[in-house]
């Protein structure tokens, strides 16, 4: 009965909590602007085009993580490698940060690589994508310094200003969006502490994390990275030209805005829901763009996005196992 409870609430809790900073964002919003802008206001052209490069940047990491499993001797399908990344990001709407697991699961189902070892191979990926965000990050910041500066004014997070900060809405997604990242953090550890207890598993998982050093092509590796965050990037920044409130906006202000919805996904929801829109709302109000509008370009954006994920995910389960069956 425990297990079944554990299981409920780390579904459960997720999608309340992304809910509820939904729910603080939305809440005097005109959902008839939104409908509107999506039936008549939609630039589907560039739509589609955006969409393209989130489909590369998942075929990018896929062909990326098959690389750091040969210095372990672990030779998978391609296909198998981008497949099981496809089901890991729908995975993630469900079950927040499962997804990692889950893509180690299929190549060990169907490739016969080490789970453990393959999990290392995702530790490693991980710390990669973390410097290349900080340094994206420490890019942006210095370049729209002033932005990032006003950003922390307008959410309340100014020191002198306590009482409006107890009084702001904003405050409180803020605070649920940290205790979201303890949460996260707490089951990380103990996640560690169950592999502690499983004899070999500490070792494999040391041995994946540094397959890094016997990668045999790293430029290669590093421009499947560069490819990777730049198809993240594109994949945002050309839904900027969907719409006649946005389109003016500059590759900086994309940048911005970019970066804030990237440390906004940390936070376990399902895709980001909730603390993405907030980021992304509030930094693009910061460029002149109205409340309501802003509000319906995370409402849509993130929506069709959210959509993809879910068909990417159901094409790669589907692919993969048929793949595996005709052999």
């Amino acid at each position: 009965m425990n297990k079944i409870i554990k299981k409920t609430l780390k579904i459960v809790l997720p999608v309340l909590l992304g809910g509820f900073i939904l729910y603080w964002v939305y809440r005097d919003f005109d959902f008839e602007r939104a409908k509107e802008l999506l039936l008549h206001g939609t630039n589907w052209g560039w739509m589609l085009f955006s969409l393209f490069f989130g489909v590369m940047s998942h075929v990018f990491r896929g062909w990326r993580w098959r690389q750091t499993l040969e210095p372990l001797g672990a030779y998978p399908k391609r296909s198998d490698c981008v497949d099981a990344i496809f089901i890991s990001y729908a995975t993630n709407l469900i079950l927040p940060r499962v997804g990692e697991v889950s893509r180690c699961g299929i190549l060990a189902k169907y490739d016969d690589v080490s789970f453990s070892k393959s999990l290392g191979t995702v530790v490693t990926e991980r710390l990669v994508d973390t410097l290349c965000i900080l340094l994206i990050t420490g890019f942006t910041f210095l370049v729209q310094m002033s932005v990032f500066l006003r950003f922390f004014q307008e959410t309340g997070t100014k020191i002198p200003s306590l009482m409006h900060l107890l009084t702001s809405p904003w405050f409180y997604v803020s605070l649920f969006c940290v205790i979201g990242v303890l949460v996260l953090m707490y089951y990380l550890m103990r996640m560690l502490s169950f592999f502690e207890k499983v004899k070999g598993v500490v070792l494999n998982v040391c041995e994946g994390v540094m397959s890094l050093r016997n990668v045999r092509n790293i430029p290669l590796f590093i421009l499947y990275t560069l490819l990777i965050w730049g198809c993240y990037f594109y994949h945002f920044y050309l839904t900027f030209y969907c719409f006649s409130f946005t389109e003016h906006l500059s590759f900086q202000a994309a940048m911005v805005m970019f970066v804030g919805g990237t440390f906004a996904v940390i936070v376990p929801t399902p895709n980001g829901a909730g603390p993405w829109h907030f980021a992304v709302i509030t930094m693009m109000m910061l460029y002149g763009v109205n409340a309501t509008d802003a509000g319906a370009f995370a409402l849509i954006v993130h929506g069709i996005q959210t959509l993809l994920v879910v068909l990417l995910g159901i094409y790669g389960g589907l692919h993969v196992s048929l793949v595996n069956r005709a052999k």
